[in-house]
């Protein structure tokens, strides 16, 4: 079974992190998947409307990102994600390359709790996405 960094071993300041390129399909794909086909994510003459002139991807979608480095880097599999924190701060828009970090800030020893900051950046550097993480980790 894959288990992922060991609690004992986990120190502040341990960072884990990917990158992914936003595309059409992977909006469509979520809009499926959640059922949430807000026209501002899936209909282009609807988006010129608005404030952002054209579609921009779920804010959920850029938060699950940080659940994908959580489940799988940082601290990885075996761990149960107990609570996010969300500020959605920008836009990502088709075509945006965006990296999801998050960073240990805290340890709760007796609880085995795992708290991170987490931070969705886009190739420019812009926070698009910030929050905390709650972790259980199961050894």
């Amino acid at each position: 079974m894959v288990r992922g960094i060991p609690f004992a071993e986990l120190k502040i300041g341990d960072k884990g992190s990917m990158t992914k390129t936003v595309s059409e399909h992977d909006i469509y794909t979520f809009a499926g998947i959640t059922g949430d086909f807000n026209p501002i994510h899936v209909d282009a003459e609807f988006a010129k409307q608005t404030m952002f002139k054209e579609r921009i991807a779920h804010g959920m979608l850029s938060a699950g990102f940080i659940s994908a480095v959580l489940g799988t880097t940082m601290p990885g599999p075996t761990n149960v994600y107990m609570s996010q924190e969300l500020n959605f701060k920008a836009p990502v828009k088709i075509g945006d390359t965006v990296t999801a970090t998050v960073e240990l800030i805290e340890k709760i020893e007796e609880k085995k709790r795992l708290i991170f900051q987490t931070t969705v950046t886009n190739q420019d550097g812009v926070v698009v996405v910030d929050g905390k993480a709650k972790i259980f980790k199961q050894d």
